[in-house]
C-alpha cells in the first residue's frame, strides 16, 4: 500500500515551520509520517530531516514537499534528488503538483523550479555583500567592534553553520575581525564539548 511522506524546512530560528506543517497535513500526509529540519539551509545536502524522509519513503510513495526549495537549492542538488526518487519508484509532490520525469514538460517545469531556487540563493548572497557595502560606504562598518553580545554570537555560529558564508563574510557582516569570528567558533565548540574537568 502506498503512503505519503512528508519534508520541510526553514533555514532561520525566526522562520515557522507550523504553515508548512500544516500545508502537508492540508495534502494528506499523516502527522506521524512528516520529516522536519529547522535551522539548516536548502544549500546543505546533509540533513537529517531529509535523510530520514529519504529513507522512508518506498517503491509506490509519494514524497511530499510544500514547495521545491524546502527539497533543495541548487540545480544539481534538486536534479539528483529528483533522479534518485524515480529510480527508486517513488513520486514527488510539489505543493500538491506531482513531479513526472518522464513527462518533457514536467521535467521542464521542475528545471525551472529549481533554476529559481537557485537563483534566489545566488541574490541574497549578492543582496548581502551589497549591503554591507553601503553600510561601509556610509561608515556603518567603520571601525571593529571589540566584542559581539550573546546573541550576536549565537546568530554569527548560526551563520556559520548555515555554510552560507565564510569566515570573511561573517567579519564584514559583524563588523569583527576574522580573528574574533575564530574565537567565538572555537568559544561555542569548547562549550559543546562534554566536561572533561570531572567536577560534580
Amino acid at each position: 500500500m502506498s503512503e505519503r511522506v512528508g519534508y520541510a524546512r526553514c533555514s532561520l530560528d525566526k522562520q515557522d515551520l507550523t504553515a508548512q506543517r500544516e500545508i502537508l497535513l492540508g495534502l494528506d500526509v499523516p502527522k506521524d509520517r512528516i520529516y522536519l529540519d529547522h535551522g539548516l539551509t536548502g544549500t546543505k545536502r546533509d540533513r537529517p530531516g531529509l535523510a530520514q524522509a529519504l529513507a522512508a519513503v518506498r517503491a509506490g510513495d509519494t514524497l511530499v514537499v510544500p514547495k521545491l526549495d524546502r527539497l533543495a537549492r541548487s540545480v544539481p542538488d534538486a536534479r539528483d534528488i529528483g533522479d534518485s526518487l524515480t529510480a527508486r519508484g517513488v513520486k514527488l509532490s510539489l505543493g500538491g503538483t506531482l513531479y513526472d520525469p518522464a513527462d518533457p514538460m514536467g521535467k521542464m517545469f521542475f528545471d525551472i523550479l529549481a533554476t529559481f531556487a537557485e537563483f534566489e540563493v545566488d541574490l541574497l548572497r549578492m543582496r548581502t555583500r551589497e549591503g554591507m557595502a553601503v553600510a561601509r560606504a556610509k561608515g556603518k562598518l567603520k571601525g571593529k567592534q571589540p566584542k559581539l553580545t550573546a546573541r550576536q554570537q549565537t546568530r554569527l555560529v548560526q551563520q556559520h553553520q548555515s555554510g552560507e558564508h565564510t569566515i570573511a563574510d561573517l567579519a564584514e557582516l559583524f563588523s569583527v575581525s576574522r580573528a574574533t569570528v575564530y574565537r567565538v567558533l572555537e568559544r561555542h565548540e569548547s562549550a559543546a564539548a562534554p566536561s572533561t574537568s570531572g567536577r560534580q
